[in-house]
């Protein structure tokens, strides 16, 4: 009942740090091993999902940490600002998939600070990196999902 109850949820979760649906797949199945075989540790303080959602999370990092995750130093975009128009005609599956193609280190610092919630400081925990590289990978990410969004502005124009 409890896997059919979120995984869902979960799968969405995984989907977001894998590079693919298997990938993903193998990140949830794992995530539900964690969690029923640490489900007495749970000291029912704060959210019963939040506390499986940050297993999930810890399972997705440790897979990619087993494929040597490279954070990326990719040449700045300096184009135009981002009107706030743009952000209005673009549904949340072209979002997620523009966020799907970022680089690795860009995508999983993303995922974690915006959508996540996690502070730079427990990112940089988490990945073994500099709060200061967590800060810069995302406002890599950030302006290069901009330039994914005005391309996609120019193509529908």
């Amino acid at each position: 009942m409890l896997f059919d109850q979120y995984a869902g949820k979960f799968m969405t979760v995984c989907l977001r740090y894998a590079n693919d649906a298997m990938e993903a797949e193998d990140m949830l199945q794992d995530g539900f091993v964690r969690i029923f075989n640490n489900i007495h540790q749970f000291k029912f303080e704060g959210s019963f999902e939040g506390w499986m959602r940050r297993i999930v999370v810890n399972v997705c990092l440790k897979q990619l940490q087993k494929k040597k995750l490279y954070f990326s130093e990719i040449k700045e975009y300096s184009g135009p600002a981002l009107e706030a128009s743009a952000y209005t005609s673009l549904g949340e599956e072209d979002l997620m998939k523009l966020i799907s193609n970022l680089p690795d280190g860009y995508r999983i610092v993303f995922n974690m600070n915006v959508i996540e919630g996690y502070s730079h400081e427990e990112i940089a925990n988490m990945l073994s990196i500099q709060p200061s590289t967590s800060r810069s990978q995302l406002v890599k990410a950030r302006k290069m999902l901009q330039q994914q969004i005005v391309e996609l502005q120019k193509i529908a124009v």
